[in-house]
């Protein structure tokens, strides 16, 4: 899909704001070569304070990317294009982020057991005079779990940097029965919908 804009993509300063070695993967795949930076925004924003989870992801990933940005500013290291994200888990109205203990987790997983449950990952993307803001939500359907696979799976360690309790892209996979919808959304980066911006951003570079 970037392929058109490729060899322009290829001349900037990209950084994505994460310290998630899986959203570099993901990027890096599509031919891209980018820049981690993590960002040091607490990510304490009230949930309870937004219209919807779409907001509140979006909101998370704008503070991420704005407080790398302006950072590495400050170091002289001015980024053409700044990518971040934010991934929420939800079950009804709850909202399921990195479980803060191996109790906590146990907990996320016995509740997603055997039931669907959808996934949220905003993004934004700031250019030097552009920002775009975007969501993607995708559904998974869990199998159902005992509680010894329960432990087994936090046993490995996996979940504990996961929102939600788990990763797809790991061992967590193996407990999903299907997924509706982008499956990079769950990673933690929608890929088309980010080619599909960047291609709308510099498009009309092309025959510059």
């Amino acid at each position: 899909m970037l392929q058109p804009v490729m060899h322009i993509l290829k001349q900037k300063n990209i950084v994505l704001a994460s310290g998630s070695p899986r959203r570099k993967e993901l990027v890096e795949n599509i031919g891209l070569k980018v820049q981690l930076c993590s960002s040091l925004f607490e990510e304490n924003l009230d949930p309870h304070s937004f219209k919807s989870f779409s907001e509140f992801v979006e909101e998370t990933a704008l503070q991420k990317v704005l407080e790398v940005e302006n950072r590495l500013i400050c170091e002289g290291n001015v980024p053409d294009i700044v990518i971040g994200a934010d991934t929420m888990v939800t079950l009804g109205k709850e909202m399921f982020g990195k479980p803060t203990s191996e109790h906590e987790a146990f907990e996320m997983l016995s509740r997603l057991s055997g039931r669907g449950h959808t996934v949220y990952t905003g993004v934004v993307v700031k250019s030097l005079d552009e920002i775009v803001k975007f969501t993607e939500k995708t559904n998974v359907f869990f199998g159902k779990m005992d509680e010894e696979q329960i432990r087994g799976y936090i046993a490995t360690g996996e979940p504990m940097d996961k929102a939600g309790g788990y990763g797809i892209q790991g061992v967590g996979g193996s407990f999903v029965e299907r997924v509706e919808g982008d499956y990079f959304t769950v990673v933690g980066l929608p890929l088309f919908r980010l080619c599909s911006v960047l291609y709308d951003m510099f498009k009309h570079e092309i025959l510059l």
